[in-house]
């Protein structure tokens, strides 16, 4: 049986939240499109910022090449702040699609929820996320633009590509 659109979405958002928890970085950025765009906005008085490049950005990288030097540094503990991974489980819910008029793009949006365990500490984060995705030249789904609006008011650690 061929999956439909929907499954083909989710199964990408459920692999890329499995790749995460399983450190399993080369797979987590092959869903990646050389584009990309990974965006954690900061937060201004009630309202996330609206532009990653004259507001402030918790998180910012304008294509795959800014993930994959991330993903250099954690695997090869150059990264004080990574140096010791926490282990994770990230949860998505409440999936919502929107297809642009020819089908090859979906704005997809989601909620989230990660728990974190770290120096014998749990911490959980939770928010929203804002995908763009579009057909990789294979014809399989890939994330074009990925948006993380972190709703914690308060975050004890510092923010990480594998806590969101």
């Amino acid at each position: 049986m061929t999956p439909s659109w929907r499954e083909e979405i989710e199964a990408l958002l459920l692999k890329e939240a499995e790749f995460i928890d399983s450190r399993q970085w080369q797979e987590w950025l092959d869903l990646m499109s050389p584009e990309i765009e990974f965006w954690v906005p900061a937060w201004e008085q009630d309202e996330p910022t609206s532009d990653p490049d004259s507001e402030l950005s918790l998180i910012y990288y304008s294509s795959r090449q800014g993930l994959e030097d991330r993903i250099f540094r954690i695997r090869s503990g150059r990264s004080v702040v990574s140096a010791l991974l926490p282990r994770t489980c990230h949860y998505i819910t409440n999936i919502q699609y929107q297809f642009d008029e020819d089908g090859r793009r979906c704005t997809v949006k989601a909620n989230w929820q990660v728990n974190c365990w770290r120096d014998a500490a749990t911490t959980t984060f939770w928010g929203r996320y804002e995908y763009v995705l579009g057909r990789a030249p294979t014809g399989r789904w890939w994330i074009e633009k990925k948006k993380v609006l972190v709703l914690n008011d308060v975050i004890p650690v510092v923010l990480d590509v594998y806590l969101l």
